[in-house]
């Protein structure tokens, strides 16, 4: 293992090569079908968060999908750690771990006469997470403004959306339209079919009303490990925490509402389609919520988002919250 570039390394089907030569096949059927799962996991304290609760719901996804993937929860584990290991001299003091989990079927098996070995793709890249909060810091003063697209999210019924999956163009085309919206700070916020708030593009999504905290039914929604562990904030914190099923109205009488989410954990939402909610641009409750996490993990939320938003320059472009009207 010769890291000739001097740079971040990938592990790709248990091999360590630099992360700009780290490829996936053409005929893979992740860029045939987009079918893939995958997990993307930070660190607090150069630690990572959650790891094994992420781990245990990629492999219930490579389960449900029928992905011959032959590692161990704890193989994959193993592989995560070191990729972390190998990474950290890349890192500055400050950075923390951002881990891109990807498995595939693999090369489809009308071109096996390419390849001399068939079957699952794993990749395992490591990322300075800075890069994927560049810009949020200012979300903590201001707030997101919850945008709902014409794009519904794709039910249950249809594409189980508990399956992490990489089958995302309907979060993409929800995105592309908020970013034609008047005005800043957008993200979309997903209906179903029915007209009942669902989540974001990305993250999971929370209102607060008389001291309850209520979040949509996880039939419909990714079941996010953050939105997990704000269930466990509130019961530890003596706060109700509800699945409901909800729609725009609730939204705009709430008290507070936020989103949650693997990089930046919690950001308050301010407004709903431009209509201020309740406390904004922070309520209390989301706001001691943000303390609560932050001194369980060692980290002050806030301030390190703010901090690594000094030290980059706000991506132009997509991202995985947000769509640049540029690129349309």
């Amino acid at each position: 293992m010769n890291n000739l570039t001097g740079g971040r390394l990938v592990y790709v089907n248990g091999e360590f090569v630099p992360e700009s030569e780290a490829k996936v096949s053409i005929f893979d059927s992740a860029l045939m079908f987009g079918d893939m799962v995958f997990e993307m996991t930070r660190s607090f304290n150069k630690q990572q968060f959650k790891l094994r609760e992420h781990l245990e719901r990629l492999i219930a996804g490579t389960k449900i999908l029928r992905i011959p993937l032959n590692l161990s929860i704890d193989d994959l584990e193993n592989i995560c750690k070191r990729v972390v290991e190998v990474n950290e001299p890349f890192f500055s003091s400050t950075d923390e771990h951002r881990l891109m989990i990807n498995v595939s079927r693999g090369p489809l098996s009308i071109y096996k006469d390419v390849f001399e070995k068939m079957g699952p793709t794993v990749i395992v890249a490591d990322f300075p997470l800075k890069w994927t909060v560049a810009g949020m810091g200012e979300l903590y003063d201001h707030g997101i403004n919850a945008v709902i697209p014409s794009q519904r999210a794709i039910p249950a019924s249809l594409m189980d959306p508990k399956i992490k999956n990489r089958s995302r163009l309907f979060y993409q085309m929800a995105n592309i339209e908020v970013s034609q919206v008047k005005g800043e700070r957008n993200w979309a916020l997903l209906l179903d079919p029915e007209g009942r708030i669902t989540e974001g593009t990305g993250d999971n999504f929370f209102i607060v009303k008389s001291g309850k905290l209520i979040t949509s039914k996880g039939e419909n929604v990714l079941r996010g490990i953050s939105r997990d562990y704000v269930f466990e904030l509130a019961e530890a914190m003596g706060l109700q925490c509800l699945e409901e099923d909800f729609g725009p109205y609730d939204v705009y009488t709430a008290d507070e509402a936020f989103m949650t989410g693997t990089p930046f954990s919690i950001l308050p939402v301010s407004s709903l389609n431009g209509l201020k909610i309740g406390h904004a641009p922070m309520g209390p409750v989301t706001q001691s919520l943000i303390t609560e996490w932050g001194t369980r993990v060692g980290v002050d939320l806030i301030h390190q988002i703010k901090e690594f938003n000094k030290e980059v320059t706000t991506a132009s472009g997509s991202s995985p919250y947000r769509f640049s009207s540029e690129d349309s």
